[in-house]
């Protein structure tokens, strides 16, 4: 067996084990892309019924349950992503850089840092909230429910994701174009904002995006921060109250009546929409400016 077909697996020399782990592999995609079509689909049927206009530029309404729909949330979601982009990305790529170009591993404060980062990533999204919430009274604001919250949480919440996607994106990019640089007598410092940075954009953007397209379709963390279920007037501000689309589904999810039940259905697929939609531009900036060593 030469060292390529053991990396890959691709051996001609199977034996029944090996057929039966992959046989076991298979079936695990499989099974799992099965109950994600099937939910799906189903899904999509339930509110087929609802795609239409009103869903996008109606208000929610008991009242006319027939025609309810999610312009609140869909902006609001978007003012949410706005200050979620504002918060987050800066911080996180100034954290991601510090840790790869400048930090000294040797310090046990760097060393504390990195482990706790680490740890951030694995923290339940309903923390964050409560986090957000901690941070907001410290900061003065009282008012609850608004988009500067909103976004304060989930730029928490994605913040660990940023770091770690740039900090791999800065690690691919290779020692020989800061050794160059170094070499022609920039400083770190130029090199990094030069040379580094621009050549680790797209895995920077890609992970970036992948980061917000987690946010746009969590609840938790808006909930502890008191995003409203459901409002009829538009966001005009990050101090405005808003709801989200994620918000407006779980609320209608609850309710009694058919009608609204069935556009919690359709808003499900217009989320969907919306994430699958970010993950698409963040392959198009990845293969557009993807660059090979």
């Amino acid at each position: 067996m030469t060292e390529a077909t053991a990396l890959t697996g691709r051996s001609k020399d199977r034996n029944v084990r090996s057929i039966l782990f992959l046989v076991a592999l298979w079936f695990s995609l499989f099974f799992g892309v099965m109950v994600l079509a099937v939910l799906i689909i189903d899904t999509a049927i339930e509110g087929s019924s609802r795609f239409d206009a009103a869903l996008l530029t109606e208000y929610a309404s008991r009242v006319r349950p027939e025609s309810t729909g999610f312009r609140a949330g869909i902006l609001g979601t978007v003012w949410l992503m706005g200050v979620t982009a504002v918060l987050a990305v800066p911080l996180g790529i100034a954290a991601a850089v510090y840790f790869e170009e400048f930090a000294d591993n040797r310090r046990w404060y760097n060393r504390v840092l990195e482990v706790n980062l680490q740890n951030l990533a694995a923290v339940p999204a309903i923390v964050y909230g409560l986090l957000a919430v901690a941070v907001m009274a410290v900061l003065g604001f009282s008012e609850t429910g608004t988009a500067l919250g909103g976004g304060l949480a989930l730029a928490l919440l994605i913040l660990p994701v940023i770091v770690i996607t740039t900090r791999e994106a800065l690690r691919a990019v290779p020692d020989d174009i800061r050794q160059g640089s170094l070499a022609l007598g920039a400083t770190v410092w130029q090199t990094t904002w030069r040379q580094t940075l621009p050549s680790s954009v797209p895995g920077i953007a890609t992970g970036t995006i992948l980061g917000l397209s987690r946010a746009i379709g969590e609840a938790a963390p808006l909930i502890v921060v008191g995003l409203a279920g459901s409002l009829r007037f538009d966001p005009t501000g990050v101090m405005s109250p808003i709801t989200a689309l994620p918000m407006q589904i779980y609320s209608l999810t609850s309710q009694s009546q058919e009608d609204l039940r069935v556009a919690a259905s359709a808003g499900i697929i217009v989320l969907l929409v919306m994430v699958l939609s970010l993950n698409a531009l963040a392959i198009v900036i990845r293969n557009k400016f993807q660059r090979s060593w």
